[in-house]
């Protein structure tokens, strides 16, 4: 496993890391006991940052990966976890509800401290709430000791230049602009190293477009971007490959970019993703796969 360096943070992260936003049946409904396989699966092979929300599974996924953890010595990984986002359309990004969302985050997980703390999906709240209240809450949290660092994440690459202008952050966590379809995130990387803030990249499969068993019936793309990413499924598939490798390599083959954060509740996924990044890329097909997908290349939802 390759380890990078996470923005200022002084945090050795390994290139792939694991999201735990399965072990919630975000996807698929699973058993809790091959969740936490799959987690100590994924640390036993040096996965070190894994990343969870209290909004995933509506806590569930913080409750099994607090169990899985539970017999894992604590310098065996890095844990972040988010606050502000509780359901689907429950945002509260108050001071006290942040300080408090911490509070039960680390109850869940069986926790002393969080390595970082996201505030979850701000695109969705109050810009004004954000700032003077849930930032604020993340210092004192920080001097606290309950977090070492902190950040935000959200969809809109917009949010992550906004945000660095008015406040200093150490992380942020960009979803679904670094995969084979999608390069924006590359847009922001030059602001990122300038204001030395560490980039987690997550779902290189673009949450299911890029991947056999195709987006789940929640995916917000449009149908176009469904059927187009369906035509590049289907041609690695003749080729023999599945395209979930090609997506894996590819987002971490970026040295720009520190991790990518990849969720499964499978022990076999997480070993053939770890092997994937460690065999070279198939550049023709990626370029043959590309082809593909220009139609739709860099268009989000």
């Amino acid at each position: 496993m390759e380890y990078r360096t996470l923005g200022e943070t002084g945090l050795s992260v390994s290139a792939l890391s694991f999201g735990a936003s399965s072990l919630g049946s975000v996807f698929r409904n699973i058993y809790e006991t091959e969740g936490i396989k799959t987690v100590h699966t994924a640390i036993d092979l040096g996965v070190n940052l894994i990343d969870v929300s209290p909004y995933y599974g509506l806590t569930r996924a913080e409750t099994v990966l607090g169990k899985a953890l539970k017999t894992v010595s604590r310098d065996k990984y890095y844990l972040c976890t988010k606050a502000g986002r509780y359901g689907e359309n429950d945002f509260n990004f108050s001071h006290e509800r942040i300080i408090k969302s911490v509070d039960e985050s680390l109850q869940r997980l069986h926790a002393d401290y969080l390595d970082i703390l996201l505030l979850h999906d701000i695109e969705f709240g109050d810009r004004s709430q954000i700032v003077n209240e849930g930032i604020p809450a993340l210092h004192d949290l920080k001097k606290e000791g309950k977090i070492r660092f902190f950040g935000v994440s959200g969809l809109p690459l917009s949010i992550f230049t906004d945000m660095v202008k008015q406040t200093n952050l150490d992380v942020i966590l960009s979803y679904c602009h670094f995969t084979i379809n999608d390069t924006s995130l590359e847009d922001i990387l030059p602001l990122m190293s300038k204001t030395k803030t560490g980039v987690i990249n997550a779902s290189p499969l673009g949450m299911g477009l890029l991947s056999q068993r195709g987006a789940p019936e929640w995916h917000p793309a449009s149908e176009r971007i469904k059927s187009v990413c369906q035509k590049a499924v289907d041609f690695c598939n003749l080729q023999g490959v599945p395209i979930e490798k090609l997506a894996v390599q590819f987002s971490v083959n970026n040295k720009s970019i520190p991790t990518t954060l990849i969720s499964t509740a499978n022990p076999k996924n997480v070993k053939n993703n770890i092997r994937w990044v460690e065999e070279p890329m198939d550049e023709g097909l990626l370029t043959e796969v590309q082809k593909i997908l220009e139609p739709i290349h860099n268009e989000t939802w």
